[in-house]
This record gives structure tokens, sequence and C-alpha cells, in this order.
């Protein structure tokens, strides 16, 4: 079990949290943190107030690149109480994209552990307005002062949270996507399916370019035969064709094994979809798009939840689906889905777990 001291105020004050949340601007006033070291193994778990990390110039993570994060969410029920969807998965992706990159990773439990006294501790931060969050962002860097390139002997786990609201800001609407043939996000064997920042660094100049166009998402193809579909932006991707049938890219070691799709894949059959993981074609998906076969698309992860997709673009073709407005398979899945995570409908598949918010907590 973990200890964890608490060097928190004895009665924390009630946050004014803003109307428009937005993603990720807000941060609550506490965050969990944990040292490193080669002697001590892990050790120090602490929740403190909020506050700047202090790291040496030489620090690995800015020369080395040694960074991981994940992230999920918790959610107000309609009780009060807290649910936290699936936390013990992201843990242990986590886990694994630390051991991708040479990190020692705490035990996914202890992760976990982490999380549900963070949440607790800042219970009265979890938003109450419909479509809102806290979303929990834990982080591993490395922190040894040293410029050779080799793992880290020093790491820092830290845990902050932000509530927020809908990623995107017309929320459950459709975007308009790119699809990039020049760049590339991730190959099979590199660090694709760690969920590491380089990753996400690479796709920025792209992503800049497609919003400047209009498109709020980029969708990357492979990087052996710039052919097959990968992920878009920052989910994973699903097409629906004849409206019942869920198709969506099988995990290659380039794609992130994204928590929401594993959900929405255990969760469609039991709402009469049928689904299949396949190496998808893109020229396909443009074929199948114009003749209608493909009634709608989707993007999935924490973040947004599903995402419609309207539009593909893509060396000057151009397809809209679903008449740019969000599909039925889209929202039925989105409405499922968030159900579970709000606690507004029983969870037959065990994915929430309750905190319950202490008095000064509650809001």
């Amino acid at each position: 079990m973990l200890t964890i001291r608490n060097q928190l105020p004895a009665s924390p004050g009630t946050p004014a949290l803003p109307d428009q949340l937005g993603f990720g601007r807000v941060f609550t006033d506490a965050m969990f943190v944990q040292d490193y070291s080669a002697q001590a193994g892990w050790h120090d778990a602490r929740i403190v107030p909020y506050q700047p990390l202090v790291l040496d110039p030489a620090a690995q993570a800015f020369h080395s690149g040694q960074m991981v994060f994940d992230g999920t969410k918790a959610y107000r029920r309609p009780d009060g109480n807290i649910n936290l969807f699936r936390v013990e998965r992201n843990a242990q992706r986590f886990e694994r994209s630390a051991q991708r990159m040479g990190m020692p990773a705490p035990a996914w439990e202890d992760h976990v552990e982490a999380i549900v006294a963070l949440v607790r501790a800042q219970a009265h931060w979890v938003p109450h307005q419909p479509g809102a969050a806290l979303y929990i962002r834990p982080v591993l860097i490395g922190v040894e002062p040293t410029l050779e390139v080799r793992s880290a002997r020093g790491f820092l786990h830290y845990i902050i949270l932000s509530p927020v609201g809908p990623y995107f800001g017309g929320g459950f609407e459709p975007v308009s996507v790119y699809v990039s043939h020049d760049y590339v996000r991730a190959v099979r064997g590199g660090t694709g399916e760690a969920k590491t920042p380089g990753n996400y660094a690479g796709s920025l100049y792209a992503t800049e370019q497609a919003n400047a166009r209009g498109h709020q998402q980029v969708l990357w193809l492979d990087a052996v035969e710039r052919r097959y579909v990968d992920e878009v932006g920052a989910m994973n991707i699903a097409f629906v064709y004849q409206g019942r049938h869920i198709r969506t890219p099988a995990l290659s070691g380039s794609i992130l094994a994204g928590v929401t799709r594993e959900s929405i894949l255990q969760l469609a059959p039991d709402l009469g979809f049928t689904i299949e993981e396949a190496r998808i074609d893109f020229e396909e998906v443009l074929r199948d798009a114009e003749n209608g076969t493909i009634t709608e698309a989707f993007g999935m992860g924490t973040g947004a939840v599903i995402a419609p997709v309207g539009r593909l673009v893509y060396q000057g073709r151009e397809v809209i689906l679903n008449g740019f407005e969000p599909g039925p398979a889209a929202r039925t899945l989105y409405e499922a889905l968030t159900a579970i995570q709000y606690g507004r409908r029983p969870d037959p598949y065990g994915w929430t777990r309750v905190v319950e918010a202490t008095e000064a907590g509650s809001v």
C-alpha cells in the first residue's frame, strides 16, 4: 500500500470555476508528487499545493526526452459522488509507456492509489456542469542532470488535475479532418504506442497547417507505405459501414491503445453493432465514403470521448460524411458511454470506481 503524506491546508476553499472551462486551461490547487532514485526507488509520495517544478537545466527530460504522460477523467455522478473511469487501464498503459521509454514506472496499483487520493482531496473541483469533468494528467520525467545519452537515474512522477469542458469548442459537432501524406506520426517498432510527448511534438507542424486551412484534426497514414490508416490527431478513429458495422485500424505498434477505443469495441456489440479491427486502406475509405458505403466516421479518445468526423480532405479530394452532421452510430455510442461514465446508468462492465465526495469536498 502506498503511503501518501497530505500537505494541503485542512480547510480547502471553494473554487470559482469559469462558465467556459475550455480544455486543460484551468488547474486545481493541489498535485501529487513522488521521487525516484536508483538507491531508494520510489519514495516520498505526497500531495502538495500546486506549484512550479524546480528542475536542473541539464535534466534528462530536456535532452534525451525521457517523458511519458497519460490522461483519464473523474465525473460528477447524480448522487454527488465521483466516478473514475477505467483508471486501472490508464495506469497500466502509463506503466507500458514508461517501459518503452526506458523508465522505471511506479507500480500501476500505486499509481491508481495516488489518483484516488488526489481526486478525493480535490473532490470539490469536480465540476457539475453538463459535459464537464475533472481531467487527470499523470506525468513521469527524467530529472537526473546529465547530458549523457542513457536512461536517467532520477525521476519525478507527478499528477495534476484540470476541470474541463468539451475537448472541441463546438461540443458534439463534426470536425473536419485533413489527411496528411507528406508527414507521418509514428512507425511500427517506434514509440507510437507509447504516450510520450515526442509523438505529439512531431505532429504539431502538420496540425498547425491543417488548422490554418480550416481543419480541426489530422489523420495520419502509416509511415512505411503511407497508405493505411493509423489514427487521427489525439484520437483513434472508426468508420461506420451501412450504419451498423464499425471498422477501426488494428493496433500495429504505431497506434496508441486507446482506453476509449477499447471501451467502444466492447460496448458496441451490446448496442447492436458489429465490429472489426483491420488494416484499413485509405483509398478504400475514400471510395466507400464517396459511394455511401461508409455512412459516418468518428474519433475516440479521453478528451472528446467521441468526435464525429464530418469531412475528409486528402490531396485535393474532399468527402462529406452524413451531411456534416453527427451520425446516429456516433451519437448512440456517445450517449451510452457517457451515461456510464457519469453514473446515469448502471455499469455492467465494472469500468467505474466510485470516490465518495466528503463534506469538505462537496460543492
